[in-house]
C-alpha cells in the first residue's frame, strides 16, 4: 500500500512538473520562473529540505526550470536583506512558476473562442435537462436550462454530453442531477494579502514550510507588490467570500516572524486582502481539510453527467484532457487525439521579452506602461496601444494612466470591453488587477472607469450609478477595504503619551488658528497657501474625509489624535492628512524669523 501511495505521489508530481513546463511555453507573456527561498534556522533541516527539493529537480528531469541550490547565511541575507538574522544557518533556493491567474483564465477562454467554442459570460445553470434513452429506458442528461445573470433571460442549451467543471460549486450541480448524491467537494478558504513591494526583493520569493500551526506561508513579489498567504480553513461555498480580520492578522504575524526586527510590519500596510475558495475533493467522511488529497477526480453519474473536481491551476490542461477522454469513451463519441500540449494561448504569438521596447519606440508609451502591456496582453499589446489616447504632453506621448502609481491606462478599459468585460468589477478585478493590488487606488479609479464604460456601452445614468455602487461594495467587502477603513474606527482609545499629545495638539493648532477645536478644508488651504503648496479642493476634501469619522465635514481634535494613535500603532499607514500636516509644520518651523546675528548683524 505504501509503495502504491509513493508511486501515486510520484506520478502526481511528474504530471504537475510536465504541465508547469507546458504552461511556461504556451503563455510566456503571462508566466515566468520565480526563485523561492526557504530560510533554514536549524542545522539538521538543511540536508533534510535540500534532499526533498533535489528530488523535485530529479523528477522534473529535462523540464527542470533551473537547479535548486544552497546559500550560506551571508549570501541569503545579501539576496533577502529584510530576513531575520538570528539563528539563521542558511537557505535553499528552488524555482517554481508564477503566472497572472485572471489573465490566464481569460487567455484560455479567448483561445477556445478562436478555435470555435461558444463562450458565455455571466451565465448560470438553473437546472439540467433530461430525456429517456430509447434503448435502455434510463434518464440521460441532455443539456441545461441557463440564465443570463445580467438580463435575467433564460434559455436552453442542448448537448450530447454535459460536463460539470464548476470548482467550489461542483456539488450543487451534482445535486441537480441526483438529489441523493453524497458531497465530494470540501471547500477550503485561503486568504491572501497584498503589502508594499519593499517587503520582498524584486525577484525572490520566500516560503516557510512549517508555521506556528503547520500551514505553509509564503510571500512573493507580484506585480511590483508583495503577495502573502495563505490560510486554509473549511468554509461554506459562496460567490462572495470575505477575508476575515483574524486571517489577515495571522498572515501578518507569520510575516513578522521571518523579518528582521528593523522592519516594522504594520496592519496599515495591507493594501488589499481577499479570500479564495479551493475546491478540494474528499471522501465525505473526512473532516480535516489539510489531509485532503490535492489531486483531482473524474466521475460519471448514472445519467451520464461528467464531473471533474479538485486539482489545481498548474494541471488544468491535463485535467481537461482526462475529462474529455472519459466523456468521449462513456458516450461513444468520435474525436481526434488531444492537441492542447504546446498550443499557444491568446497573446503568446508574437510575444518576445523585448516587445515592450517596440511599444515605447512606436507609440511613445512610458517604459513601465509598455512593460505592463507586453506582460499582460503579449502580442496583442499593440491593439491596446493603438487605441491609447494622445496625452498632449512631451512624454509620454500616449497612454493616460487611470491612477498615478500603477501602469494601467484608460485604453485598457476600452480593450476590456472587447474582451467581454460587462461590469466595472470585471475591469478592476478580472481584466486589470488594480482591485487586487490596492483597494484605495481602485476606488479612486472607479468613477473614470464607469464613465469610459458607460459611454462605450451606452449605459443610462441609473446603470452608471449601480455599477459604481456595486464595484465599491465589492472593494469594501471582498477586497479588504472594510477592514482597512475600520482600523481607524475600531478603537476609540487614544494610545499616546503626554509628550505626544502635547506635540500633536500644537501641530493641530497651527491649522486651527481660531481655536475652534476642529479644522476644515479652508483651514488646511490657508496653511498650504502660506507655504506655497497647491492641492486642489476635491483632493483636500478626500484627504479630510478619510479621517472625518462622524462625517460632519470637519476634523475634530479627538479625530486627529485618534488618527495619530492609529498611525503610531501601525494600524494606518500612508495617511495623507498625517503626512501633509507633519510636513507643513516642519516647513512653517523652518521658516521662522531669521535672527539678526545670522544675517551678519544687520550691517
Amino acid at each position: 500500500f505504501h509503495l502504491d501511495m509513493c508511486l501515486q505521489r510520484y506520478m502526481m508530481v511528474k504530471e504537475a512538473l510536465h504541465e508547469r513546463a507546458n504552461l511556461l511555453e504556451i503563455a510566456p507573456h503571462l508566466s515566468a520562473p520565480l526563485p523561492i527561498m526557504l530560510p533554514v534556522y536549524k542545522w539538521w533541516q538543511l540536508p533534510y529540505y535540500w534532499a526533498g527539493i533535489k528530488m523535485y529537480d530529479v523528477v522534473a528531469g529535462i523540464q527542470c526550470l533551473k537547479s535548486s541550490y544552497v546559500l550560506s547565511k551571508t549570501k541569503a541575507l545579501e539576496l533577502f536583506p529584510m530576513l531575520k538574522k538570528d539563528k539563521l544557518v542558511g537557505a535553499i533556493v528552488y524555482y517554481d512558476g508564477q503566472h497572472n491567474d485572471a489573465r490566464m483564465n481569460l487567455a484560455i477562454g479567448l483561445t477556445a473562442a478562436r478555435y470555435g467554442a461558444a463562450v458565455a459570460n455571466y451565465t448560470e445553470v438553473v437546472h439540467l435537462l433530461k430525456a429517456k434513452d430509447t434503448q435502455t429506458g434510463k434518464e440521460r442528461v441532455c443539456g441545461a436550462r441557463c440564465r443570463d445573470v445580467i438580463t435575467g433571460k433564460e434559455f436552453d442549451v442542448k448537448a450530447k454530453v454535459v460536463i460539470n467543471a464548476t470548482g467550489p460549486f461542483t456539488d450543487s450541480l451534482r445535486k441537480m442531477d441526483n438529489q441523493e448524491t453524497q458531497n465530494i467537494c470540501q471547500p477550503s478558504a485561503g486568504v491572501h494579502i497584498v503589502i508594499p513591494g519593499y517587503y520582498s526583493p524584486d525577484n525572490m520569493g520566500l516560503l516557510d514550510p512549517a508555521t506556528s500551526d503547520g500551514r505553509v506561508i509564503f510571500f512573493l513579489p507580484w506585480e511590483k507588490m508583495t503577495i502573502a498567504g495563505t490560510t486554509d480553513t473549511p468554509t461554506n461555498v459562496t460567490a462572495h467570500p470575505i477575508p476575515g480580520e483574524d486571517d489577515i492578522n495571522f498572515i501578518l504575524n507569520e510575516v513578522r516572524n521571518y523579518l528582521s526586527p528593523d522592519v516594522v510590519v504594520r496592519r496599515g500596510d495591507v493594501l488589499a486582502a481577499w479570500s479564495g475558495i479551493r475546491p478540494l475533493v474528499t471522501d465525505p467522511n473526512s473532516k480535516d481539510t489539510q489531509s485532503i488529497c490535492r489531486n483531482h477526480i473524474v466521475s460519471i453519474s448514472d445519467s451520464g453527467l461528467v464531473t471533474i473536481a479538485g486539482g489545481k491551476w498548474t494541471t488544468y490542461r491535463s485535467m481537461a484532457e482526462e475529462t474529455l477522454d472519459a466523456a468521449v469513451k462513456a458516450h461513444g463519441l468520435s474525436a481526434e487525439t488531444c492537441k492542447t500540449v504546446g498550443l499557444m494561448l491568446e497573446g503568446a504569438k508574437g510575444w518576445t521579452p523585448t516587445l515592450y521596447i517596440r511599444l515605447v519606440q512606436d507609440y511613445g508609451l512610458e517604459n513601465e506602461v509598455a512593460q505592463h502591456l507586453a506582460a499582460t496582453y503579449g502580442g496583442k499589446a499593440f491593439d491596446v496601444a493603438k487605441i491609447a489616447q494622445v496625452t498632449g504632453q512631451r512624454w509620454p506621448i500616449v497612454g493616460k494612466r487611470l491612477v498615478s502609481e500603477f501602469p494601467y491606462i484608460e485604453a485598457e478599459v476600452l480593450y476590456a470591453i472587447k474582451e467581454y468585460a460587462c461590469t466595472a468589477i470585471d475591469v478592476i478585478a478580472r481584466r486589470t488587477r488594480l482591485g487586487f493590488l490596492n483597494v484605495q487606488a481602485a476606488d479612486e479609479a472607479l468613477p473614470r472607469i464607469v464613465q469610459i464604460m458607460g459611454k462605450e456601452l451606452d449605459w443610462s445614468q441609473e446603470r452608471r450609478t449601480e455599477e459604481l455602487e456595486a464595484a465599491r461594495k465589492f472593494l469594501y467587502h471582498e477586497m479588504g477595504y472594510r477592514s482597512r477603513s475600520e482600523q481607524l474606527t475600531k478603537t476609540s482609545e487614544i494610545n499616546l503619551d503626554y509628550q505626544e499629545v502635547v506635540r500633536y495638539k500644537k501641530r493641530f493648532h497651527k491649522f486651527d488658528k481660531e481655536s475652534k477645536g476642529f479644522i476644515t478644508t479652508v483651514d488646511v488651504q490657508q496653511v498650504l497657501d502660506s507655504i506655497n503648496v497647491q492641492i486642489d479642493e476635491n483632493s483636500l476634501h478626500e484627504i479630510l474625509n478619510e479621517v472625518d469619522l462622524n462625517k460632519n465635514g470637519q476634523v475634530e481634535i479627538d479625530e486627529f489624535l485618534q488618527l495619530m494613535s492609529a498611525v503610531k500603532k501601525g494600524q494606518v499607514s500612508d495617511s495623507r492628512l498625517a503626512i501633509l500636516m507633519k510636513s507643513a509644520e516642519e516647513t512653517l518651523d523652518e521658516r521662522g524669523p531669521v535672527t539678526v546675528d545670522r544675517s551678519g548683524g544687520g550691517v
